[in-house]
């Protein structure tokens, strides 16, 4: 399959082109654009999560290997698989408040493309009274 450089410079100019227009769409509009009061926090929060989940697991592993009691090893395991739970959680913290974010975008996307076609069928109803 062939392909002009006309339609490949198109294809390739698209992208830029409709994030400008969408730009300029929510702007005329005077639509919210800003984020969630709690999606940065919560993000925060999960990454935090994660690390300190993490690290926390990774010292009270090596620190279960220097008992030699084997009621004391298997605490230090219990608070090590804790902080991994810990992590698990900042990981679902984190994947929704990106999801948050997301989804908040492609709302806005609908609006404003559900908008230009309301307004593209008032035009054509008032041209065909007229």
């Amino acid at each position: 399959m062939t392909t002009t450089a006309d339609q490949e410079s198109t294809v390739s100019a698209r992208p830029g082109k409709r994030s400008e227009t969408f730009t300029t769409a929510v702007a005329e509009k005077k639509l919210k654009t800003g984020s969630g009061s709690r999606d940065g926090a919560v993000r925060a929060g999960g990454l935090v999560a994660m690390i300190v989940g993490v690290v926390g697991a990774f010292v009270a592993y090596q620190l279960s290997l220097g008992y030699e009691d084997t009621r004391d090893s298997v605490s230090a395991q219990i608070l090590a698989t804790a902080f991994l739970a810990l992590a698990v959680l900042g990981v679902g913290l984190y994947v929704a408040g990106a999801l948050s974010q997301l989804m908040r975008l492609w709302l806005l996307r609908q609006v404003v493309e559900s908008q230009e076609r309301h307004d593209e069928l008032v035009a054509a109803l008032r041209e065909g009274r007229s």
